[in-house]
């Protein structure tokens, strides 16, 4: 094992004992389990790490970092934009809960989570579509699958982050219905913010290795286990459309995820990843 490995190996392990950590808090209400924002940001700051660091055992280092950037200053405005005018995702108002403010009127944690789900989001979606990386499409179904994938946390996001930790909230639409308080234009607008996002992003990701790598299963650890701690919130929080969606999505993500990332290649027409 290389040194890159063992590295990835130590974040991944801390952001595990994070991730115990913060479930603890949630699900038995232990007293002496500290209150406050850091648990939640420990948690956050260790998965984003834990993300960079697998796509650097694959990837130039540098490609990941100004990837990895990218996204954080690209959401960040893309959020700022949103909390003055209200466009693109509807009117939210964060609370202090969700951490110190950065880029003027968003909390730190809200454009590193775009990071960390966008990235884990796209290595499950590698492994659902591994057969097919040879496929001439590929590009554009790993593209689509990924901002799916996203789209699939982000709706058990909205309800942990509005009614159970309350980090934001959102005023009210025309619209009417909403997602525990989400207004389904926010889900609109984000789906198209963050294909554009990976359409940008991509090719500092493109693996340009002649070699198949083998399967990297770091980022299903992660996707699914924000995932675990969104399906813990809505029990918690009697949220059961939410539980059921988070519950049963996760599920069959990641059977899905590890019975393809086993199948052999289908063609063998040229492509990359």
């Amino acid at each position: 094992m290389g040194l890159r490995s063992v590295i990835a190996a130590v974040a991944l392990s801390l952001f595990l004992v994070s991730l115990a950590w913060v479930w603890a808090g949630l699900w038995l209400r232990l007293a002496w389990l500290p209150r406050g924002v850091w648990p939640e940001g420990t948690l956050l700051a260790l998965a984003a790490l834990t993300t960079l660091l697998s796509l650097a055992r694959q990837l130039p280092g540098q490609n990941v970092l100004l990837a990895g950037t990218l996204i954080v200053f690209a959401s960040g405005a893309a959020e700022s934009l949103n909390a003055v005018t209200g466009i693109p995702l509807g009117p939210c108002i964060f609370t202090e809960q969700a951490g110190r403010q950065v880029f003027y009127v968003v909390p730190w944690t809200v454009p590193l989570l775009w990071m960390v789900s966008l990235l884990n989001s796209r290595g499950v979606a590698r492994l659902v579509l591994r057969p097919w990386r040879q496929m001439r499409n590929y590009g554009f179904w790993l593209l689509g699958l990924t901002v799916m994938l996203a789209m699939l946390l982000d709706l058990g996001l909205q309800p942990f982050a509005i009614k159970v930790m309350h980090y934001w909230s959102w005023l009210p639409t025309r619209l009417p219905t909403n997602w525990y308080g989400a207004p389904w234009v926010s889900f609109l607008g984000r789906g198209v913010t963050m294909l554009l996002l990976m359409a940008f992003v991509t090719p500092m990701l493109l693996n340009k290795k002649p070699v198949t790598p083998l399967p990297e299963y770091q980022p299903l650890v992660v996707w699914s286990a924000i995932n675990v701690l969104f399906f813990t919130g809505a029990v918690v929080g009697r949220l059961w459309a939410a539980a059921v969606l988070t519950g049963l999505g996760t599920l069959l993500t990641v059977g899905l995820a590890l019975w393809e990332s086993r199948r052999p290649k289908l063609t063998s027409s040229p492509s990359s990843s």
